[in-house]
């Protein structure tokens, strides 16, 4: 190898900040963690608590709520009684609570970066090499910081979650806002509506679609994660996909991942449900109109 003439000290850069951070703000983290732990645990508790079908009814309650119809109520049925006849339910319900956090915070910060984004050049000139950065990093990389600030454990996997997943709800937020039509705006701003209340009347119901797009885009990245967090020691259907790697255990991987599937399978129908309902209503609305 040649010497090179000069050296970015990067790496050390790196790791002189994560050891002030550890340092300084240690006491910040622990509280943070300790939060993110005990709505991990609570959902858990309420997700692997009651007997299976009870959970199961109510789930696909809610994807009968999503589309009117009787196909995926029914799929969904058949699935969870499958992740549960080979012995994976528990280790998916608390894949699915770390998902539903993790979900849950990052379309938190997304959809209001996203807004702030749409409605403001620089922040959106700003954010976009920040989310080509958080997107084509290795998601390996977030674990090296998230286990030295947060220990192993959930934490530190639904951290790298939330971060793997939060791109794609700030840019379909930002453009469903954008691509709201500017005369329907305009009359808004004619008819003296404020800033806020077009936002909140005009562009979000518009662009309700679109973000819902974004945010099966989250979840379904944050499903992606599991096994990331099956290395740094969280409990569920990660653990045991990377204990199925270790041991060379075929049919431990096999029940692992397909229960990961028809829980993939599960969210997205939902969610896209969800989007596409929004949408028809939305055309309804401007026929009436």
């Amino acid at each position: 190898m040649n010497d090179l003439m000069f050296r970015i000290p990067l790496g050390e850069w790196a790791a002189d900040l994560i050891a002030w951070l550890t340092s300084t703000l240690g006491a910040v983290f622990d509280v943070i963690g300790d939060v993110l732990r005990a709505a991990y645990d609570g959902l858990t508790y309420v997700l692997a608590e009651p007997p299976f079908w009870v959970v199961g009814l109510v789930l696909a309650a809610l994807a009968l709520l999503a589309r009117r119809s009787w196909q995926l109520p029914v799929g969904s049925v058949l699935g969870f009684a499958i992740i549960y006849g080979v012995d994976q339910w528990d280790n998916a319900m608390a894949t699915l609570a770390l998902v539903l956090v993790a979900s849950a915070i990052a379309i938190a910060i997304a959809i209001p970066i996203g807004i702030l984004a749409a409605r403001n050049a620089t922040v959106s000139a700003i954010t976009r090499p920040i989310l080509d950065f958080m997107q084509t990093m290795p998601a390996f990389v977030y674990l090296l910081p998230a286990v030295i600030l947060f220990r192993v454990g959930v934490v530190p996997g639904m951290v790298a979650t939330v971060i793997f997943a939060l791109a794609p709800g700030v840019r379909l937020t930002e453009l469903g806002i954008r691509q709201v039509d500017s005369e329907v705006v305009e009359a808004g701003h004619a008819f003296g509506a404020t800033p806020r209340r077009i936002l909140r009347q005009i562009q979000l119901p518009l662009a309700l679609p679109t973000i819902m797009a974004g945010v099966n885009q989250v979840i379904m990245l944050s499903l992606s994660m599991v096994v990331i967090s099956g290395l740094v020691g969280a409990a569920g259907l990660g653990q045991d996909v990377v204990r199925s790697l270790q041991s060379v255990n075929i049919g431990l991987g096999v029940e692992a991942g397909l229960a990961v599937v028809i829980l993939a399978m599960y969210l997205d129908r939902v969610t896209s449900a969800f989007g596409s309902r929004s949408a028809v209503e939305r055309a309804r609305a401007t026929t009436k109109a």
